[in-house]
């Protein structure tokens, strides 16, 4: 008992320490946009009553760095069009982690919320995968939606928030450099090629009857750190003030990030 206290007991001066000049590990290992988005997605986990695109229905939960499914999963030994499960920054709904895989996600039965975020700070959205180089990161959690809905059985419009949410800087957002890749008519095109690769009548189907009507239902958004610690300030003005030096250090950290990135 004493050797475990002891134990998060050093992890917590450790962390207290990442924005000192003495500090034993990079400070983006704590002040990056992962950490942001648990922060931000708990306070609003604890204040449902909050109107705002980050809301937890009743029943609802959340978790970071869920496996998520995709219909393009291996099928044999050295698939040349293959993909792996998608690690989701955020996930916010009514499922279970874990049920088949460690950390894999599936809804609960009757669930009526799915709503998955990716976090930014000053990069952009991944532009494809391996075997797929086209496969930008808004198109694959898109299609992991649909993929969660289809293998639930749960129809698209039936769910009360179905979502994909990018959460960034307001500089990034109003630079403009998320939204090609943000728009439904980029997201349906990108998933149309992907799926005729494979020139399998199984994919096809599997296109019109859940990705074409999650496409559909789903709702796409850049949402800016700046106007969700607003909503916290205007709700607690002391808890707005910690996020808010949270924030400024994930940005003060991440300088050399912001110079890469600049468009």
């Amino acid at each position: 008992m004493g050797a475990k206290f002891m134990v998060n007991q050093r992890i917590t001066e450790l962390l207290s320490k990442a924005k000192e000049p003495d500090r034993v590990f990079p400070a983006t290992d704590l002040y990056n946009e992962g950490w942001m988005l648990r922060l931000v997605i708990d306070w609003f986990s604890r204040n449902p009553h909050v109107d705002c695109d980050i809301q937890f229905l009743e029943g609802s939960r959340w978790y970071s760095e869920a496996l998520l499914p995709s219909q393009f999963l291996t099928r044999q030994r050295g698939d040349k069009l293959a993909e792996s499960w998608t690690h989701a920054d955020g996930v916010i709904g009514h499922f279970d982690i874990g049920k088949n895989a460690d950390g894999d996600l599936t809804l609960n039965e009757g669930a009526t919320q799915l709503v998955v975020i990716e976090a930014k700070m000053f990069s952009k959205l991944s532009t494809g995968v391996t075997n797929a180089k086209y496969y930008n990161q808004a198109a694959r959690n898109v299609a992991c939606i649909a993929e969660i809905a289809s293998r639930a059985g749960i129809v698209p419009a039936s769910f009360e928030d179905i979502a994909f949410y990018v959460i960034a800087p307001e500089v990034r957002v109003d630079e403009g450099v998320f939204s090609t890749e943000m728009t439904k008519d980029d997201i349906r095109e990108t998933v149309r090629r992907r799926v005729s690769e494979y020139e399998d009548q199984a994919k096809l189907e599997w296109f019109g009857e859940w990705f074409l009507p999650t496409l559909e239902s789903i709702g796409l958004r850049c949402i800016t750190w700046e106007e969700l610690l607003a909503v916290v300030s205007e709700h607690s003005e002391a808890e707005g003030n910690e996020l808010s030096d949270f924030y400024a250090k994930c940005i003060e950290f991440n300088k050399f990030a912001a110079q890469r990135y600049t468009l």
